[in-house]
C-alpha cells in the first residue's frame, strides 16, 4: 500500500483543481494539437506531433500522479493541531544564532514550495521542528551532514 500522504485542506483543494484542469482543459488542448499535427501529412518526420505526443504523455503522466496522491490524501483536520506545537499547518518563526529570523509554513511534502515559505514536513528543518514548542532548541542536521541549531521562537496556525 501506499504511503499516506498528509495535506492540509488547502492543499487537497488544489491537487482537485489540478487534476479536473488537466482532465478537462489540458487534455482537449493537447488532442486538438495532435489533430492539427496530423493533418501536416507524413507523421514520421512531423515534428509538431511529436511535440503534441510528448506533451500527451506529460500530461497522461501527471494525472495519474494526482489521483495516485488523491486516493492516500489524509486532510489534516483541525483538531489535530495544537496552539503551541509544530506539526502539519502550522506557521513557524525560527532563528538562528546571528540571524533574523525566518518564518515558514509547515506543509506535507506535496505543498512544499519555497517561494512562498512552505517547506515540507520531510525536509531537514521541517523534520526536526515537528512536535516541538516554543522556546525549544532543535538541532538540524543538513544533507551535507553539518548541523544547524535554530530556536523555535513562535508556532500559529497557518493562515
Amino acid at each position: 500500500m501506499a504511503k499516506e500522504v498528509v495535506v492540509t485542506r488547502e492543499g487537497y483543494d488544489k491537487l482537485v483543481h489540478d487534476l479536473d484542469e488537466l482532465r478537462t482543459v489540458k487534455r482537449k488542448e493537447v488532442a486538438d494539437k495532435i489533430k492539427v499535427a496530423r493533418g501536416y501529412g507524413d507523421l514520421s518526420e512531423n515534428a509538431e506531433y511529436d511535440a503534441a505526443k510528448e506533451e500527451q504523455a506529460v500530461v497522461e503522466a501527471r494525472i495519474a500522479d494526482l489521483e495516485a496522491t488523491l486516493k492516500v490524501a489524509r486532510v489534516i483536520d483541525d483538531s489535530e493541531l495544537s496552539g503551541d506545537t509544530v506539526s502539519i499547518g502550522m506557521n513557524v518563526t525560527i532563528q538562528e544564532e546571528g540571524e533574523e529570523p525566518e518564518s515558514y509554513d509547515i506543509t506535507g511534502s506535496t505543498e512544499a514550495d519555497m517561494n512562498l515559505n512552505r517547506i515540507s514536513d520531510e525536509s531537514p528543518v521541517g523534520a526536526a521542528l515537528i512536535g516541538h514548542k516554543p522556546g525549544d532548541e532543535v538541532d538540524v542536521t543538513l544533507p551535507n551532514g553539518s548541523i544547524i541549531t535554530y530556536k523555535l521562537l513562535s508556532v500559529s496556525r497557518s493562515k
